[in-house]
């Protein structure tokens, strides 16, 4: 499979800690590649280093090709990279429609235009149209972002990386909050997502991790120490004693 994300040698530190450790990685056209570790490990510094929030030390990120280590967040959007945070970045007083109007709005450049114009804009509306009803949210279009729940929040930040017909997601903790059946019913949108775009997958849910990925890196102390299929994962010793401990169960 092609590399669609190819992250050499990232290294990035805050002082005394060493926040990412020479870090290489890579994301294949039509797979979920899974990052996983205990809090503190560096994998949404990491995220933000690749997204383009956060300037690395060291170490280069290509996508698609493109070098693109120098460029800032909003032109790594503009090539196609879209991410979903770990804390909604969701614009809570606008609403569905709204936001994900201003997805599809970041990812074509125009982002100095004025808003009633822009939700004139029938390309953008139809963009974000495609996208919420693709994620279940159509019905909840006109709804403040501050009235839906916090499942159909997690939705609409889906929603709004898909108003950017991105070419692979950065997806942080897209699960968190979900309860059971909200975590299946977005499990198996991924699964089918991933052929369309594939997804670099930072996530707590070892359920979810272990039924999406198709890779599993195992990042501790901002170093990746094993990466494999699930089944590698669930029997390296590395990973049982420094991530669970030597007694803990991976899956």
């Amino acid at each position: 499979m092609t590399d669609i994300l190819d992250i050499r040698g990232i290294s990035k530190s805050f002082g005394a800690l060493q926040a990412s450790d020479d870090i290489s990685l890579s994301l294949k056209a039509g797979e979920i590649h899974a990052l996983i570790g205990p809090n503190g490990a560096g994998k949404s510094t990491l995220i933000n280093q690749i997204a383009g929030g956060l300037k690395p030390d060291s170490g280069t990120v290509n996508f698609n090709g493109q070098n693109i280590t120098t460029l800032a967040a909003p032109a790594r959007a503009r090539l196609g990279l879209a991410r979903t945070f770990q804390i909604s970045q969701l614009a809570s007083e606008m609403t569905v429609l709204q936001n994900a109007v201003f997805g599809a709005l970041g990812a074509d450049g125009r982002v100095s235009r004025f808003w009633q114009p822009v939700m004139k804009d029938k390309a953008l509306l139809e963009a974000a149209n495609s996208a919420l009803n693709r994620v279940g949210l159509s019905h909840r279009s006109r709804e403040r972002v501050s009235e839906i729940s916090h499942g159909e929040r997690r939705q609409l930040e889906v929603a709004v990386a898909l108003s950017q017909h991105p070419k692979a997601f950065l997806m942080d903790e897209p699960m968190a909050g979900l309860g059971h059946g909200g975590s299946e019913r977005l499990t198996g949108f991924l699964r089918e997502l991933k052929h369309e775009a594939p997804i670099l997958l930072v996530e707590h849910d070892m359920d979810a991790v272990f039924a999406l990925a198709d890779r599993i890196s195992v990042l501790v102390y901002g170093k990746i120490i094993a990466t494999g299929t699930a089944d590698e994962i669930r029997s390296n010793p590395l990973v049982r004693e420094a991530y669970l401990g030597e007694e803990g169960d991976v899956a």
